[in-house]
């Protein structure tokens, strides 16, 4: 079975005046379609790099990305961007949700670039608070809610549009412990029951112990846990 996710030689360059910096070197790696996968390492070891390439926010300097049999990395702006909307449900540390909106208009915000009428996206940002336990809250704007539940309106956000592939960067980075369990045990009940392929950055060793699978990286280099350790 090919893999939902398929990195060969993969490497990422910035340009900083006349200084070229490697980020990501000769990266190789798969992903399975239902996986959950931690990527943990140091500080500017190229951990967001990585995920931001794998979720088409950004495109490598070499090497190559297929995700669910499309190379994204051939893909111009305007299809990487259309690709993006489709395919990949997005959640970050800090929850950007919009101030003014409420929990239910924050979630159908991804919607307003489908061609669903109002009624039916009204309809699918319902279910999908009821997924992240937050149907009672659908009319509360973000200041009338919890950290944890801003998070949960972020993934439900994430996840409205149905996408193949979630990406979360330091998901719980910004709740409190309790918080933070929620959240995750959100994200795993996600993977187990719903079948949803999760790449998460995370430096939490609790938060890794909820994926299926981790890896390390150093020095934009994917390492095995023993090296990362002796590092």
């Amino acid at each position: 079975m090919s893999a939902l996710i398929e990195i060969r030689d993969l490497s990422k360059a910035y340009t900083r005046g006349k200084q070229t910096v490697e980020v990501l070197h000769s990266i190789q790696l798969d992903v399975q379609q239902g996986d959950f996968l931690a990527l943990m390492g140091p500080s500017g070891s190229g951990k967001t790099t990585l995920l931001n390439l794998i979720g088409g926010l950004d495109t490598p300097t070499g090497g190559s990305i297929n995700v669910g049999g499309e190379r994204i990395d051939q893909l111009s702006g305007a299809a990487l961007a259309k690709w993006r909307a489709s395919r990949v449900g997005f959640v970050f540390q800090f929850y950007n949700l919009m101030p003014t909106l409420s929990a239910q208009k924050n979630v159908e915000l991804p919607l307003l670039l489908t061609k669903l009428s109002a009624a039916e996206r009204r309809k699918r940002a319902a279910i999908a608070l009821q997924l992240v336990g937050l149907a009672d809250r659908a009319s509360h704007k973000p200041t009338e809610l919890s950290g944890g539940q801003q998070q949960r309106v972020s993934i439900a956000r994430a996840i409205v549009s149905d996408p193949t592939l979630l990406v979360c960067d330091e998901p719980t980075g910004d709740l409190d412990r309790q918080s933070a369990e929620d959240v995750l045990t959100l994200l795993q009940a996600l993977n187990r029951e719903h079948g949803k392929t999760i790449v998460m950055v995370t430096h939490d060793p609790r938060a890794a112990a909820r994926a299926s699978r981790t890896l390390h990286l150093d020095k934009g280099t994917l390492v095995t846990e023993a090296e990362a350790m002796a590092a």
